[in-house]
């Protein structure tokens, strides 16, 4: 079993995995109320110790997905620190962005994601232990869209579309994937070199923004039984018409309980719910919404 946090965090990104495997795995960071930064915090301290391998991924330096990097950093230890390699600035870097920086730069803690990338214990089991089951969709960094890409981020312009295509998938269980904030228009543009295969849970990009939208010939691929839409404005947001989704503008915290063939979903709004997953009675946690089968 393992179990995925999505953290309610505004409009920012935050999410944990708790492998099955001896790992513990933190995408992004947007710790941005002082009234639930800290138990986000000890939450995630809690919920490590009994991991050995502890893992930071950042998809991109923007302040939504960085911010309080540097408590956390403080606080929890980044041993391990997983981004694309880039050298993005900023004209006004706030102390987040540096401490992102350092981690990037670091020649002990950085490691660099790129398409098919592989690493204990990342995506390789050993005789210690097994994997987390993350495998990198893109970038190619030999693509010349995301050469563009990466030289305008030198100049302190949008990061966005340096982000990564992280699959995560359990055995015999859930596949998901997230786009950090990669937006549609750029994403039409490489489509055709990144191996898309049907997954179970998508994290909307973006937020759910519609500058995000993935466009229909993709989404045909992804096949996903569930999207999450992130916690954009409402105005900006794309609802994935036709599509069984949660709006965590709505659910707030969402808890996915992975085990083999099913994925047990709670949220955090008690008043929060939907139609299309099957009642399996849980209870680990609570006000459990239904289970999704995979």
């Amino acid at each position: 079993m393992s179990i995925i946090k999505s953290f309610s965090v505004g409009n920012g990104d935050m999410f944990y995995i708790k492998h099955e495997s001896d790992n513990f795995t933190v995408i992004d960071c947007y710790l941005n109320n002082e009234d639930t930064n800290e138990s986000i915090i000890n939450e995630i301290i809690n919920e490590s110790k009994d991991k050995e391998i502890h893992r930071f991924i950042s998809t991109h330096p923007d302040e939504d997905h960085i911010k309080g990097i540097k408590i956390l950093a403080e606080k929890w230890g980044i041993k391990n620190f997983y981004c694309v390699k880039n050298e993005a600035t900023k004209e006004n870097p706030s102390e987040d962005f540096k401490k992102y920086c350092e981690l990037r730069d670091s020649k002990n803690k950085a490691f660099y994601i790129e398409k098919d990338c592989s690493r204990k214990w990342l995506n390789q089991s050993s005789t210690e232990r097994g994997s987390s089951g993350i495998n990198i969709l893109w970038p190619n960094p030999n693509n010349e869209e995301f050469k563009k890409e990466l030289e305008s981020i030198k100049e302190g312009n949008s990061p966005n579309n340096i982000s990564p295509i992280i699959k995560y998938s359990l055995n015999g269980g859930v596949k998901c994937l997230w786009l950090g904030d990669i937006e549609s228009d750029f994403l039409d543009k490489v489509k055709e070199e990144i191996s898309f295969e049907s997954v179970d849970i998508l994290f909307a990009p973006h937020h759910g923004r519609k500058s995000g939208k993935i466009s229909e010939d993709i989404l045909k691929l992804i096949n996903p039984k569930l999207i999450i839409i992130g916690e954009a404005p409402s105005e900006h947001l794309n609802y994935y018409n036709n599509y069984n989704t949660i709006t965590q503008n709505s659910s707030k915290d969402i808890i996915f309980e992975c085990e083999e063939n099913n994925v047990h979903i709670y949220v955090t709004s008690p008043n929060y719910s939907v139609d299309f997953l099957k009642n399996k009675n849980k209870k680990t946690f609570e006000n459990y919404i239904g289970t999704l089968e995979v």
